[in-house]
């Protein structure tokens, strides 16, 4: 659908400019379409299976069913510098992210709060065309294991126009 699309891309906007801490700018936003749902909705399936994780089956449904998936991912994230703790260390110099399964982690809470507000502004922007649309963890997760993205946490937004939300209600 073409207004899905069009929408998809007004969300990508607003998920690049929404506000971001001390005005650096880490986030990536990629929009999937066409055939590359089916190839994102496959690998949450196969990330759930292999990691034994319940949920990604359902939600790969939801993503089958969708016009376009939002990911929004940030990399290489400095930290803001004001060690405060909120990451779980004592200051800003000690926090190195090491890869894992699902993500590179640690973060600094502030860059996470910056993605949080992009994904807000995000399905704000969808919600004024009334696109039905969910900020989903799975989705990401599966984007960044089957390398749709190269970020160090990623999020993913599914898209569709429908009599009734595909997304809720499951």
């Amino acid at each position: 659908m073409e207004g899905i699309k069009e929408v998809a891309k007004l969300m990508a906007i607003a998920a690049r400019t929404a506000p971001k801490a001390v005005g650096k700018d880490f986030l990536q936003v990629k929009i999937i379409e066409g055939d590359g749902i089916m190839k994102l909705a496959d690998a949450m399936v196969t990330f759930g299976n292999e990691a034994g994780r319940k949920g990604f089956d359902r939600d790969a449904r939801g993503v089958k069913n969708s016009a376009a998936v939002i990911l929004i991912g940030m990399k290489d994230a400095e930290p803001v510098g004001l060690n405060c703790g909120a990451c779980g260390l004592n200051s800003c110099d000690e926090l190195k992210p090491e890869e894992k399964r699902e993500f590179k982690g640690p973060q600094c809470s502030f860059r996470i709060l910056d993605l949080g507000i992009a994904l807000g502004s995000a399905v704000k922007m969808a919600s004024l065309f009334n696109v039905d649309n969910r900020i989903m963890y799975r989705v990401g997760t599966a984007a960044r294991e089957a390398g749709f993205m190269d970020s160090d946490l990623v999020v993913g937004i599914p898209l569709s126009a429908t009599g009734k939300n595909i997304y809720f209600d499951r």
